[in-house]
């Protein structure tokens, strides 16, 4: 059943792909997609990487797998977030410790601000080799990255 559930999650990430060019959907699939909509926002402290995301009510984000435990925090708004199959509603503020697999689907209930901190070793700035660090975007880059 878990597999599925990540099939399902990627066939989304594939529609919004696929969907590119009309109003309202980003995502190219092969890396972290800039998206001017959803600003996200690059901060670095010793050995931490902080990247933050403004959503605006209404907006939906298929994030991509991320490989390491981490931390997220809602610093404001409310987000209904389906992370591997649990749907949970947060309510900022409040943060949760992420698990390597985790991909979540959130769904902005309000304007929000969304914040992922991550490890970072060797001070990386390059956020290119960072999310190749932190991040794939399918099911089978990660079980590969794991043998």
């Amino acid at each position: 059943m878990k597999l599925r559930k990540h099939k399902t999650v990627d066939d989304l990430q594939q529609l919004i792909i696929d969907n590119n060019d009309k109003e309202g959907f980003y995502g190219n699939g092969k890396e972290i997609a800039d998206v001017p909509e959803i600003p996200i926002t690059h901060k670095f402290a010793d050995q931490i990487y902080i990247r933050q995301m403004d959503m605006k009510q209404g907006q939906v984000v298929v994030g991509a797998i991320h490989k390491h435990l981490h931390v997220w925090f809602l610093m404001t708004g409310h987000v209904t977030i389906n992370d591997n199959g649990d749907i949970v509603d947060y309510i900022a503020p409040c943060y949760t410790v992420s698990k390597p697999g985790a991909r979540r689907v959130i769904y902005a209930q309000e304007d929000s601000i969304f914040v992922n901190v991550h490890k970072n070793p060797t001070n990386e700035k390059n956020i290119k080799k960072l999310e190749d660090e932190i991040v794939c975007m399918t099911q089978h880059d990660f079980l590969k990255q794991l043998k």
